[in-house]
């Protein structure tokens, strides 16, 4: 259910390039990891905030975010998911998903998308 939530809440805020790696067997973190882009600072910041929004109303939990006050990179820590939330010259330079093991051409994560 919070993973549907993170999604559509980003797909919703126009966020790029959405994927969610499951991470279980791989860390004891959380059970997902989220990254998407946005397309300007302001954008991510927005996206941020809505969804820690969105978390909060559905959940009842605070939802812990670094990185607002230059908004290159934000993660929220909502428990069971992590998500990142990037500029995209950012995740480029940083390509969270090929340390995760989804960067070569055989490997891709999940979800590429919104769950229906």
């Amino acid at each position: 259910m919070l993973l549907k939530l993170v999604m559509q809440s980003l797909d919703d805020d126009q966020a790029l390039e959405i994927i969610s790696i499951p991470l279980a067997g791989k860390s004891s973190i959380a059970d997902y990891m989220v990254i998407a882009s946005g397309r300007s600072s302001r954008q991510v910041t927005a996206m941020a905030q809505k969804l820690a929004e969105r978390i909060k109303v559905a959940t009842g939990h605070i939802t812990r975010i670094e990185g607002l006050p230059s908004a290159d990179w934000v993660l929220l820590d909502a428990g069971d998911i992590i998500v990142h939330l990037f500029r995209p010259e950012v995740r480029s330079f940083y390509n969270l998903e090929r340390m995760w093991g989804f960067g070569d051409e055989n490997d891709s994560p999940v979800l590429q998308s919104v769950v229906s």
